[in-house]
């Protein structure tokens, strides 16, 4: 059954079939919409696509791995786009941090909560989307979070962007903006046509514009994230 969501600030009819995406999605379900913004078409059809092509994925998974190429491609017509990371809101402003997968994202926002409790959470644990509004830069929550599902569906100011590595000893320090663009890079689906790059260029020079990008070092303690945020809530 086709169902109509609220992602992102945009319509979006998706008819999901598994659990695993549908019940992330509950929470972003809005009244049918006839002419949505963004329509996820065929999901049957290339779930089957992708379990032959990866037989050792579930259905499932094929279905979150489907739609959410497909939604975070369409998103960029809309000035928006996923960063691989791990989001984390104190104060109603994000702060983002991301690394490949392992390197822990996850571990480190935990750390964040642990230290401000009720006035932290996370808004989207693997793939928050960030939109261009206004010359401004906004997080959102989206049901596509990873293999948690620690989203939110919010729209926060973004406060900071941070690249996260793993050290013994806690640092952190702004990266300049030529090494910040190939790192987000990494860690965003990269269009497959050229008119799309470059809209994704477009953005990237935006949000790196408008936002300070951190590199950063450390340990799994709240120590960090107090460090992590007397840096970059400034």
């Amino acid at each position: 059954m086709i169902q109509s969501y609220k992602i992102c600030g945009l319509s979006v009819n998706m008819d999901l079939k598994h659990s695993m995406i549908k019940d992330r999605a509950v929470k972003y379900l809005i009244d049918d919409v006839a002419d949505p913004d963004i329509t996820i078409e065929a999901i049957e059809e290339n779930i089957a696509r992708l379990k032959g092509l990866a037989p050792h994925l579930s259905d499932a998974e094929c279905e979150v791995i489907y739609t959410t190429g497909i939604f975070y491609r369409k998103l960029l017509a809309f000035d928006g786009f996923m960063l691989h990371s791990s989001a984390v809101c104190v104060d109603n402003k994000a702060y983002l941090f991301s690394a490949n997968s392992g390197t822990g994202k996850s571990t480190h926002t935990s750390q964040w909560i642990k230290l401000f409790g009720d006035k932290a959470y996370i808004i989207n644990d693997d793939k928050p989307a960030l939109m261009i509004e206004d010359g401004k830069v906004y997080v959102y929550g989206t049901p596509w979070s990873g293999k948690s599902d620690l989203n939110s569906n919010v729209r926060v100011p973004l406060q900071g962007i941070c690249v996260l590595e793993r050290s013994e000893n806690n640092f952190i320090e702004p990266l300049d903006k030529g090494t910040a663009v190939y790192k987000i890079m990494n860690q965003t689906l990269r269009p497959p046509f050229e008119s799309y790059m470059d809209k994704l260029l477009g953005l990237l020079d935006v949000v790196i514009t408008e936002t300070p990008i951190w590199r950063m070092g450390c340990n799994i303690s709240t120590e960090a994230a107090q460090m992590a945020y007397d840096a970059m809530s400034k």
